[in-house]
């Protein structure tokens, strides 16, 4: 396959992944190796929720898992592997963070960051995957006899 042979779609499908990719990837890499995820949990968990209905164990755990989920889903979708999976656990990702903002905040404005990272993932998961030809899931298919 020649860069002339990739059809707009294809394009699209790889942009928007390679972004979405990146945004949580980075996030994640952030998460997981600077602030740490005990340090997640603790400022983005813990400390806010503690005096809602939600029980601690709860927020220690979500709020530990989410900078791993983030970092490998995101690099997931940076290479274009397991890409259905990885949009999956970043979706469940974005509606634990929606459920967050609106526990603290029912009135929380979401267009500057649930939005867009939404939008980008409900268009890569409804594409067709045999159109993400740009990545290692449309290769390894290939390969298949």
């Amino acid at each position: 396959m020649n860069i002339s042979q990739i059809h707009g779609r294809t394009w699209a499908i790889f942009i928007a992944r390679a972004i979405l990719g990146l945004i949580f990837f980075m996030a994640g890499q952030w998460k997981v190796f600077t602030l740490g995820p005990v340090g997640h949990a603790r400022r983005w968990f813990t400390e806010p929720y503690a005096d809602t209905f939600l029980p601690m164990w709860s927020l220690w755990t979500v709020g530990t898992i989410i900078p791993f989920v983030e970092f490998v889903a995101g690099a997931l979708l940076l290479v274009g592997l397991w890409t259905r999976p990885a949009l999956l656990a970043l979706g469940g990702v974005l509606i634990i963070v929606t459920f967050g903002h609106l526990l603290a905040n029912p009135m929380f404005e979401f267009h500057t960051h649930v939005i867009p990272r939404t939008a980008l993932l409900l268009f890569v998961l409804t594409m067709p995957a045999s159109d993400d030809r740009l990545s290692v899931d449309y290769w390894l298919a290939r390969r298949k006899p």
